[in-house]
């Protein structure tokens, strides 16, 4: 999950959250207005992929983790 962090800190502002639920998280990066949520989890460790949630959409797909630098700057440009 650092890892993720630290390369998505080079190129957009990032916030990093491990506390409490997933829907807390979520909760607190809504009211940020943080545009795109990244989860970690137990599969991520099993396959290789993250979530990516949309705020405004709240849809969530899972990509890898080694593209999720690309998927966001594609969104957010």
């Amino acid at each position: 999950a650092l890892n993720i962090y630290h390369d998505l800190k080079k190129y957009m502002n990032v916030f990093f959250d491990q506390g409490g639920s997933i829907g807390r998280r979520y909760r607190r990066q809504d009211e940020a207005g943080t545009p795109y949520g990244i989860t970690v989890d137990s599969q991520t460790l099993e396959d290789g992929t993250v979530t990516v949630r949309d705020r405004d959409t709240l849809a969530q797909i899972r990509i890898s983790k080694d593209n999720v630098v690309q998927f966001l700057k594609d969104k957010i440009a």
